[in-house]
C-alpha cells in the first residue's frame, strides 16, 4: 500500500480529483498554503496499491500544468540604488510524494 501526497495549485485541483475519482481512486481533500508565493494550494491524499501509481501520476500530469507568474521585486545595484523589476518564476503544477504504508484500516 501506498500514499500519495499530492500538493497541486487550485487552479488544477479540481480537475485533477474528479479524474482521480472518475478512475475510483479515494482521494481526501485539503486546503493548503505555502511555496514561495505562498499561495493557495490543495493537497489531495490519495491511498491506493501500488501497481495503480503510475496511472494516477499520468491522471495528474495530464491535468496538471507548470504556470510563469511576473512578480515585482526590489534589489539594489552595486551602487545601493534600489529599482523595481518584474522577475518571470516558474509555477510548479503539482508536487508529488509516494510514501510507504505501513498499516491501512478503514471502519
Amino acid at each position: 500500500m501506498k500514499l500519495l501526497l499530492i500538493i497541486i495549485a487550485n487552479d488544477d485541483a479540481n480537475k485533477v480529483l474528479n479524474a482521480l475519482l472518475k478512475e475510483q481512486y479515494f482521494v481526501t481533500k485539503m486546503a493548503s498554503t505555502g511555496g514561495l508565493l505562498s499561495s493557495g494550494n490543495t493537497t489531495l491524499l490519495v491511498g491506493t496499491e501500488e501497481e495503480k501509481i503510475q496511472n494516477a501520476i499520468d491522471i495528474i500530469a495530464k491535468y496538471s500544468k507548470t504556470r510563469k507568474k511576473t512578480l515585482p521585486t526590489n534589489n539594489a545595484n552595486e551602487y545601493g540604488i534600489f529599482s523595481s523589476f518584474p522577475v518571470e518564476v516558474n509555477i510548479s503544477g503539482a508536487t508529488i510524494f509516494v510514501l510507504n504504508v505501513e498499516s491501512f484500516m478503514k471502519y
